[in-house]
């Protein structure tokens, strides 16, 4: 078996700005735009918030030198780093890489904040840590295998967040090889994050990422320091794929390592719920569009989806159908479904709008769920779905193999700044919000990336 542990590092410690494709370079200072707009917006409205905010200020670890977006207050690092990225994914709004099956910006982005503020780094070694980052999580997840990791409970963001955020925050403090050695086998010993979450809509999901964040920021510190990690820390008898992963595929975390670059195959949501639900709600607005029906004239909604998907949003399908929560709802396919029927899309809003509204939830026990062999045949590559509707008793169906967002079918440049308008005006005047815009698209002519959090600041 090969040594990916040092192929791993290798890449890490040799990888440099000049090195990265124009294409990659923009698209990471999207993603970070992107981020950003999720952590400011749920910094606010997530109702997890206000209690991290108290554990950590219990902890004594809000008093130092990092900041978090839109939070007036400083940090310690480790704080940091578990709050952005707590944020970061706490609307379920943030990026994702679909056969990977995992969210990246959020815990990759945060460690590398805190990093980057911990050594004054300049805009352009943030995304380039940003990319050592994603591209480790990235392909550990490809060679883990989505769905045999989520079959044993676990939560892949997380548990191949850690690892990312190792190699991000490393990259900025300049970690040798063995050091980035040291920083994986720490990483193996705290990687976790269980989908037990599903069962009664806890707010353990977003913490995982946060705490990815963390760790992999404290991975990467002890490392820097000469503490030892085991030198094999995913191949090896106890390691990663064998733990987590039941042996995995080498070949596809190392294939095209430092030329092919799978941060460009990160898709970036439309919608703030769970990307498995997206290629549903997508049909759902393109029939709706087509047919011009009402909520009177639906008959029957039947969503099929692969057997990936209906086990995190379709099933047990009378718990999807009654949602009791914001976390139950992003993963409840009959909600999503319901939401975007009434109001022709999903919005952040429309949890608290359509929650506790009672035609929502009985259109919800309208809504069924089922395995549809084209979804199946498309999975992992792709989170397709097939929407079936009839309309004053005529059948119709839409089969959406690619959903928006995903790289074949990408946003524009303005769908992102109107998605980071939409989550920032709340809170931001526009002034402030072309502000923070202008310095994220500009980041790689930043000598010092503090005035993003300046520019996050409530001004109304």
């Amino acid at each position: 078996m090969e040594n990916m542990t040092e192929k791993f590092a290798d890449f890490c410690e040799q990888l440099r700005y000049e090195d990265l494709p124009h294409d990659v370079i923009k698209r990471t200072k999207l993603l970070i735009l992107d981020t950003v707009g999720i952590i400011i917006r749920a910094r606010h409205d997530a109702e997890s918030t206000s209690s991290l905010v108290s554990a950590i200020e219990k902890l004594e670890m809000s008093n130092g030198s990092c900041q978090v977006f839109s939070d007036n207050k400083s940090y310690s690092p480790s704080a940091a780093a578990l709050l952005n990225g707590t944020l970061a994914h706490s609307l379920d709004f943030d990026d994702t890489h679909a056969e990977a099956s995992l969210h990246s910006s959020a815990p990759i982005l945060a460690a590398a904040l805190a990093a980057a503020e911990m050594n004054k780094s300049s805009g352009q070694q943030l995304i380039t840590a940003c990319v050592v980052g994603y591209e480790i999580q990235i392909r550990l997840g490809l060679a883990g295998g989505s769905s045999s990791h989520y079959k044993k409970g676990f939560h892949p963001t997380a548990t191949c967040g850690i690892f990312g955020a190792a190699a991000a925050a490393g990259y900025l403090m300049g970690l040798t090889k063995e050091q980035y050695i040291s920083a994986f086998g720490i990483a193996l010993s705290q990687s976790a994050g269980s989908m037990q979450f599903l069962t009664d809509g806890a707010w353990t999901k977003r913490s995982h990422v946060g705490q990815a964040a963390q760790n992999g920021l404290s991975c990467a510190i002890m490392a820097a320091e000469g503490f030892k990690g085991p030198s094999k820390a995913f191949e090896g008898q106890w390691g990663y794929f064998h733990s987590y992963a039941s042996g995995g595929d080498m070949e596809k975390a190392i294939d095209g390592l430092g030329k092919k670059f799978e941060t460009l195959n990160l898709g970036v949501k439309p919608y703030p719920s769970c990307r498995y639900s997206h290629a549903a709600i997508d049909g759902i607005i393109e029939l709706k569009n087509e047919l011009g029906f009402s909520t009177a004239e639906l008959d029957d909604i039947d969503i099929g989806l692969s057997e990936t998907a209906l086990n995190i949003i379709g099933y047990p399908l009378s718990d999807k159908q009654n949602p009791k929560s914001v976390v139950d709802g992003q993963f409840s396919m009959p909600f999503c479904a319901a939401v975007t029927v009434k109001s022709g899309g999903l919005k952040w809003d429309d949890y608290k709008n359509h929650l506790n509204d009672s035609d929502t939830l009985s259109l919800c026990n309208k809504i069924k769920v089922s395995p549809d062999k084209d979804a199946e045949e498309c999975c992992p590559e792709y989170m397709s779905a097939k929407v079936k509707v009839v309309v004053k008793g005529k059948k119709y169906e839409k089969f959406v193999k690619i959903p928006k967002g995903e790289p074949e079918n990408f946003m524009e440049d303005s769908e992102f700044i109107s998605k980071f308008r939409s989550l920032t005006e709340p809170y931001l005047s526009n002034e402030r919000i072309d502000q923070l815009t202008g310095s994220m698209l500009k980041l790689d002519q930043s000598n010092n990336i503090n005035s993003i959090f300046e520019f996050s600041q409530i001004d109304r």
